[in-house]
C-alpha cells in the first residue's frame, strides 16, 4: 500500500460558521468526514483500490472486481476483521446522518480552510447520491494482527489512498490517525503497514507522523501459482 498525501498539511480550523463560500476573505472550507464503510460504498471501494493500483504502478496486478469485495468484506462487526474509514469530503456543512454512528464508531469531521476551492474533476463519479454534494475522496483498509513479542494485538493497514486533488492537504493524515486512535484506545500496541521504497513523499509523510521506518525488513508473499502448488501440501 501507498499513501498519496505527503507533506504537512494546513492547520485544520476547529470550527466554522456555515455560509461561507467563494467570496469569504480566505475562506475556502473544505468540510471532511471519515466514517465506518458500508456494503453501499462498494462501487467507490472498487475504483479507489483501482487508482491505488495505478498510483503504485501495479495496475496489472488488482484484478478485484466489485463482486470480489461485496464477498469478502462487510462479513464480521468493525475492527474484529476487515475495516473500511471511508473520507468523504464537502463544500458544505456535513447533515447529522444518523445512519453512520453506531457504538462502534462515531465519524469524525473536520473543517480544513484552503487558499483556493479544490477543482475535482471526477466529482460526478465518487459523489455520494445520498448526500447531496458530498464526495468519496480517500479510504483505508485495515484489520487486526497480532505481536507476539509485545503479546498485544495490532492493525495492519492494508491500503491507504486519498485521490489526487485532495492530497496535500492534511487527509492522509486524518485517515491514519483515525487508525491510531482507534488502535490506542482498544489498548492495541502498534500500528503497521508498508510503503513503497520509491515513494520518498510518503515515507516523509510517515517520518513526520513518528512512525519507524525499518529498511532491514523485506516482504515475502506467496500468490498465484505459487501458493496453489501448497494446496495438497499436507
Amino acid at each position: 500500500m501507498a499513501a498519496a498525501a505527503p507533506p504537512p498539511p494546513p492547520t485544520p480550523a476547529p470550527s466554522a460558521p456555515t455560509g461561507l463560500s467563494d467570496s469569504t476573505p480566505g475562506g475556502h472550507p473544505l468540510f471532511s468526514r471519515i466514517r465506518l464503510a458500508t456494503p453501499l460504498d462498494i462501487p467507490y471501494i472498487q475504483k479507489l483500490i483501482h487508482q491505488l493500483a495505478i498510483f503504485e504502478k501495479l495496475a496489472d496486478l488488482s484484478t478485484a472486481t466489485e463482486s470480489d469485495l461485496a464477498s469478502t468484506l462487510f462479513k464480521s462487526p468493525p475492527f474484529h476483521s476487515f475495516t473500511i474509514f471511508l473520507l468523504e469530503v464537502s463544500s458544505r456543512p456535513f447533515e447529522n446522518d444518523s445512519a453512520f454512528h453506531s457504538q462502534n464508531f462515531t465519524p469524525i469531521e473536520r473543517i480544513i480552510n484552503l487558499d483556493h476551492s479544490v477543482i475535482d474533476p471526477e466529482a460526478e463519479a465518487f459523489a455520494n447520491g445520498i448526500n447531496g454534494d458530498v464526495v468519496v475522496a480517500g479510504f483505508v483498509l485495515f484489520f487486526p494482527s497480532y505481536s507476539t513479542f509485545l503479546g498485544k494485538p495490532g492493525f495492519y493497514v492494508e491500503d491507504l489512498f486519498v485521490r489526487e486533488c485532495y492530497r496535500r492537504k492534511g487527509l492522509g493524515k486524518m485517515l491514519l490517525s483515525a487508525v491510531a486512535s482507534q488502535a490506542a484506545r482498544m489498548g492495541y500496541g502498534r500500528v503497521e503497514w508498508v510503503v513503497l521504497d520509491w515513494n520518498a513523499n510518503a515515507i516523509k509523510f510517515y517520518d513526520e507522523m513518528g512512525a519507524n521506518v525499518l529498511p532491514e525488513w523485506r516482504i515475502c508473499r506467496l500468490t498465484g501459482s505459487a501458493l496453489e502448488a501448497h494446496r495438497d501440501a499436507n
